[in-house]
């Protein structure tokens, strides 16, 4: 696609905003929302006329070192017994959950995320998945997808192996940047040589799809810098590529103390870096799913986008039909039924929970109609790129001309610009536009609207739209 229009409306939309993995966002979770919420939600999904599939996602906080630039909930140790320890309490969260849902629900998805996931050993994984497997009921084997994030500086080609073995058939790696500078001020050395090994191990093991996760907006990096690491990256083979933003919120995550402020990227590099990965990697062959992530054409990603089945979770963009997702593990998010959920942030806390039998949940929010519709449109846009209004109406009983007046009224800039198209019954995003998915979900946030409304409270709690 054409993007000579693109630095100035990249500049024009560079604001705060959410990824919209969830709606509402997290920080509109509640601290009363407990355990009897989170029950009675379960049973309703469990009596649906067709009850949702299952997802599970476990969180293994531990790291074996800091990474400057992470907001990650962490651990970083290198005591191989505190993972031990978490698993043994994991495992009795995995039983109390198991309880709460009826037998004929399948496990579709399990993803494990951090933290570092290849911080358990091999044994490790191959008890979790045991346990699952012993307390949920596990699609047929050509229908799981198990996915693991992966950290090469501590993999080995034997590792990769392994953990295909046990069944994992997507792996994720955390590439971030390749040049040396930039490794050096965010304290995550590593070389292609140890990306490489995961590659072909993963690749002779038989892992059907590596995704290579980036960082864009890190101390030091440079337009030609940026470029080197997306050639790189793409002589590799990834199947998809994820460029995240950096946000820079020192006074959120210590760990960014240690970034000197001044080696930062200043505003037209970091916008003229989003432009040129666009450019880079659409010439390289790959889909613009949406936003910030990339993927080959044959890739599932990139089938689900054309045949209007993606779905967007906290794992980012999905490729199974919608399930009921289950959160394993400290600071896990659910989404169960109508309502979303939170475990507890802190480990002694979330120990706390379980010894006294009960689920280890911090926060949550069940959803109003107004929340359920308005997550509707937004999980339109970020991955149909087309909200038609007839459905919407009939599901929910509304106008939505009517409802969404003032909303539809804030789209026309969108398309003065070229991002959207407005017709009477539906409106679509531009190719063009599916860079700017945040800002235009934006509009529909009724959560983010208040908040803009009060000028003596604005907190910076997302990261940059661009």
């Amino acid at each position: 696609m054409s993007l000579d229009f693109n630095l100035d409306l990249l500049e024009k939309y560079d604001t705060q905003g959410p990824r919209y993995t969830s709606y509402p966002t997290a920080p509109e979770f509640v601290g009363n929302f407990g355990q009897q919420d989170y029950i009675r939600h379960a049973s309703n999904s469990n009596d649906e006329l067709i009850p949702r599939p299952l997802s599970l996602y476990i969180h293994i906080p531990f790291c074996h070192s800091l990474c400057y630039y992470c907001g990650c909930n962490k651990i970083v140790t290198q005591n191989p017994d505190k993972a031990e320890l978490y698993l043994e309490y994991l495992f009795r969260e995995i039983e109390m959950q198991s309880r709460l849902f009826a037998s004929d629900r399948l496990v579709t998805q399990i993803h494990l995320g951090g933290g570092t996931p290849n911080f358990l050993s091999t044994e490790q994984h191959r008890e979790l998945l045991s346990m699952i497997a012993r307390h949920f009921h596990l699609s047929y084997p050509e229908d799981l997808e198990i996915s693991i994030e992966i950290d090469p500086r501590f993999a080995s080609y034997t590792d990769i192996n392994e953990l295909a073995t046990l069944g994992f058939n997507r792996i994720s790696i955390g590439v971030q940047d390749y040049t040396t500078e930039v490794q050096h001020a965010i304290n995550r050395v590593q070389s292609r040589e140890q990306v490489d090994t995961v590659f072909d191990a993963a690749r002779s093991s038989g892992v059907e799809s590596i995704s290579v996760d980036l960082v864009a907006g890190l101390p030091f990096q440079t337009r030609e810098s940026f470029r080197d690491t997306l050639q790189q990256v793409v002589d590799s083979g990834a199947d998809r590529i994820a460029i995240y933003g950096f946000a820079f919120m020192p006074n959120r995550i210590r760990a960014q103390k240690l970034i000197d402020p001044k080696s930062l990227p200043d505003r037209d590099t970091r916008l003229a870096i989003s432009r040129d990965t666009i450019e880079f990697l659409t010439d390289a062959g790959y889909v613009h799913i949406g936003m910030d992530h990339f993927a080959r054409p044959s890739d599932s990603l990139s089938i689900a986008l054309k045949n209007h089945s993606l779905q967007r979770n906290f794992q980012g963009y999905a490729t199974h039909s919608e399930c009921d997702q289950i959160g394993l593990g400290v600071s896990s998010i659910s989404k169960v039924g109508n309502a979303y959920s939170q475990n507890s942030s802190s480990l002694p806390e979330y120990y706390a929970h379980l010894d006294a039998g009960e689920l280890p949940i911090q926060r949550g929010v069940s959803l109003s109609k107004d929340d359920m519709i308005r997550a509707r449109v937004i999980q339109q846009i970020m991955c149909q790129q087309t909200v038609d209004y007839a459905p919407i109406e009939s599901e929910f009983g509304i106008d939505f001309a009517e409802y969404f007046n003032d909303e539809l009224y804030k789209l026309s800039h969108f398309e003065k610009d070229g991002l959207i198209h407005q017709e009477a019954e539906r409106f679509s995003i531009s190719n063009a536009g599916r860079y700017f998915l945040r800002n235009i979900a934006m509009t529909f946030d009724r959560y983010l609207a208040i908040q803009l409304q009060d000028k003596d409270n604005q907190v910076l709690r997302f990261s940059r739209t661009i």
